[in-house]
């Protein structure tokens, strides 16, 4: 379970090693809390001990009694449910971080009175952060939907909000100047630069492309993977910019390696690049945005959607024009325009 940081809670290991948790407000008595952050009894108590209830030694019990419907609790149970635990892990622990920010806030309030303009006024004061907030509700839309199965409410208050408008379309996409900087920078044979080949030729999420290594080579001009996020198999032809660069790298278990030799962890892979990409002149450049790159150059190619997903392992086809999105506007017109002028052409010829 993720660690958890709650206000005015102190955790210290007595002196059998075990870690405990109490509740303390300044100059009050210290009041024991049971089990780990996160879970239903933890829970339960602190937001008792936060309204002031006296959780003593019968902590959850007390807590549950004084309401045992909350936000917290739901969440507690979400946590439990199928829904949940299909779930990655890595899925599971980002999951985590956005519900139990909003446990921490919104914990204490009943899950069944708790109403879409409640949602309304909580998602309006993240207006500033758009993105998060859509995240935010996407996250709580399960959550509520659990609550209609438990029989807590008939209703789903998220499903009638009113989802934030976002600002931008996220990670930037890289321009073909962009990426003519960045190699002009990286060279051939660097570790950026083969870090850019693969990202760019095979189009992968960034989770996907720093656990690549040659055990992924199928002979000597295709690679198979399988997708971390949604397990979808691909076997993708290497492109022939990136076989020159696994020509210098390709004999590594894992091919991007930190500067001691392990491999990167997804946050810290980005970080690196995007530290690269940087001292390139590159600002606001990331691994996703190379993704994005890469569908739309496979859409200025003429590449069908179906071919797109094929390539970038998409499910759908709203996800390949997400990601095809910023394909050359102009080029496409002229090849409607083209193909507009041949029908026009054929058609005002007239049979004698």
């Amino acid at each position: 379970m993720a660690q958890i940081e709650l206000q005015l809670v102190q955790r210290f290991r007595d002196r059998h090693g075990k870690l405990r948790h109490y509740f303390r407000r300044p100059g009050a008595k210290r009041v024991p809390l049971p089990g780990l952050p996160g879970s239903l009894d933890f829970m339960a108590a602190y937001q008792a001990a936060l309204a002031g209830v006296d959780v003593g030694a019968s902590a959850t019990s007390q807590a549950q009694k004084a309401d045992s419907r909350t936000v917290s609790a739901l969440i507690c149970l979400y946590y439990r449910s199928n829904d949940f635990l299909s779930l990655q892990p890595q899925t599971q622990a980002n999951y985590r971080n956005i519900l139990d920010r909003f446990r921490v806030k919104h914990g204490s309030k009943s899950a069944v009175t708790l109403g879409t303009h409640h949602l309304e006024a909580i998602f309006h004061a993240g207006a500033s952060t758009p993105g998060a907030t859509r995240n935010l509700r996407k996250r709580l839309m399960p959550v509520f939907s659990l609550a209609v199965r438990l029989g807590w409410r008939k209703d789903n208050p998220v499903r009638e909000s009113k989802p934030p408008k976002s600002k931008s379309d996220g990670h930037i996409a890289w321009s073909e100047e962009d990426i003519a900087t960045f190699k002009a920078r990286w060279q051939s044979g660097t570790k950026e630069r083969l870090a850019l080949e693969l990202l760019l030729c095979l189009g992968q999420r960034r989770s996907d492309t720093c656990a690549m290594g040659r055990q992924h080579l199928v002979g000597a001009d295709k690679i198979r993977l399988t997708s971390v996020k949604n397990k979808y198999p691909l076997i993708i032809r290497l492109h022939r910019d990136l076989r020159v660069e696994l020509a210098h790298h390709g004999n590594a278990m894992t091919f991007i390696l930190t500067e001691y030799g392990k491999p990167f962890t997804r946050a810290g892979f980005t970080n690196w690049f995007v530290a690269k990409a940087k001292l390139a002149g590159l600002h606001n450049r990331t691994p996703h945005g190379l993704r994005k790159s890469a569908g739309r150059r496979l859409a200025e190619a003429g590449c069908t959607a179906h071919q797109i997903m094929s390539v970038l392992g998409l499910r759908s086809l709203a996800e390949a024009e997400r990601y095809t999105r910023a394909a050359g506007q102009e080029r496409l017109a002229d090849d409607a325009m083209d193909k507009l002028e041949a029908e026009t052409r054929t058609s005002s010829v007239k049979p004698v």
